[in-house]
């Protein structure tokens, strides 16, 4: 009775006091949580009526990012497996959308399903994939784990090139899966609610709820028991083996989770994008996801979305340096000492150095460090 009474006036004087495990775990544990949600979920439904469609396309290609950088932290972040082979595994989902969605009729092997087929079944692909990988992952750690990982990227890149008759051919390609859900298409202008809408703010909203599902998915993964034996792995793997977590089952299942992220965002990137190039599962890729991890916030959901749309976002600034900068050239071909090309390979790889230094946390540990010095304001303590 006395305990009870303790916990009600704790939570009469202070509302967003935790009094039990399941309230600190709880999804949207406090009321700014929710409120912030919300906000965001509603500014995100009225943005594609401010913007303009070529703006509306750099965000619903950041969304799909997301995901995959979603998929990555879980296996990187949250289990502590490093893993450099994730273009591989965008690679199988975006190919096997293509296939599943594809024209019967075309110049590459199409069978003409819809979305509620080849979008799960990309994931499942590619989940496949990476269970096969998985043994090695249980026997190797760090440094040779990354190897091993790396070397799928190179494989991958050989087997795009070759099997011209899914792939296209390297320089050629082949069209993208085509978002079609019982004859409703995405990817055409057409009314909606009796509100007309072009191909990119449709392509916006779908990106935007598949995002959602899948950002949920994963924070549930991670609060878990689940999560909480990918941290165990993580931490101390012989420890955590001590204490009852297979190693096996574990590392096995961080991998599958991960590549079955990969490979939804790789069917979903080369929708919004519409083309599907063989030779851009690159380890170039792998480096931008990785990126897109180190900079958002290793271990955190939102750091992988904050990630995803820096990264995806710093292309089109870097298209805006030659006109201040001119030994910096415009295209691949030009006089300049640098291209933007290169320029972005040498940003990706300062940001990951700066973050790992000044900020291991990312920006979601400049977030983090933002709210609570305004909860605490104006005490410094």
């Amino acid at each position: 009775m006395t305990g009870g009474r303790t916990a009600g006036s704790a939570r009469r004087g202070r509302p967003e006091l935790y009094t039990s495990y399941e309230a600190d775990s709880a999804l949207l544990n406090t009321r700014p949580k929710r409120v912030a949600v919300l906000l965001i979920v509603a500014l995100a439904v009225i943005v594609p009526f401010l913007l303009t469609d070529n703006v509306l396309l750099i965000l619903a290609t950041a969304f799909v990012a997301s995901i995959g950088a979603i998929g990555l932290n879980l296996v990187t972040g949250y289990a502590g497996q490093v893993s450099l082979g994730h273009a591989f595994f965008l690679g199988l989902g975006a190919f096997t959308g293509a296939v599943l969605s594809g024209d019967p009729d075309g110049r590459t092997v199409g069978l003409g399903m819809q979305l509620l087929v080849w979008l799960p079944a990309a994931g499942l692909v590619a989940a496949a994939a990476g269970l096969l990988v998985a043994p090695f992952a249980v026997r190797l750690r760090g440094l040779y784990l990354a190897i091993v990982t790396l070397g799928l990227v190179f494989l991958g890149e050989h087997l795009f090139r070759e099997m011209q008759f899914i792939t296209g051919g390297v320089g050629v390609g082949r069209p993208g899966p085509v978002p079609e859900l019982f004859g409703f298409r995405f990817d055409q202008a057409g009314e909606v609610l009796g509100v007309m809408l072009t191909r990119n703010q449709k392509m916006y909203y779908l990106m935007f709820v598949l995002l959602l599902i899948m950002a949920v998915a994963g924070r549930n993964i991670a609060r878990s028991a689940i999560g909480r034996a990918f941290a165990a792995v993580r931490d101390r793997d012989i420890a955590a083996e001590v204490i009852g977590v297979p190693l096996t089952k574990y590392k096995a299942l961080a991998f599958t989770i991960s590549s079955f992220y990969a490979g939804i965002a790789g069917a979903l990137l080369y929708t919004v994008i519409g083309v599907i190039e063989p030779g851009s599962f690159n380890l170039l890729m792998s480096v931008q996801y990785i990126a897109m991890v180190l900079i958002g916030g290793v271990a955190t959901i939102s750091g992988s979305i904050m990630g995803a749309v820096f990264i995806t976002l710093l292309p089109r600034i870097t298209r805006e340096v030659p006109k201040f900068l001119p030994f910096i050239s415009g295209g691949a071909t030009g006089g300049g000492i640098l291209n933007v090309f290169q320029l972005e390979a040498i940003l990706y790889g300062l940001l990951i150095i700066g973050f790992l230094i000044f900020e291991p946390r990312g920006l979601y540990g400049i977030w983090i460090r933002t709210r609570n010095y305004w909860k605490g304001w104006p005490f410094s303590y």
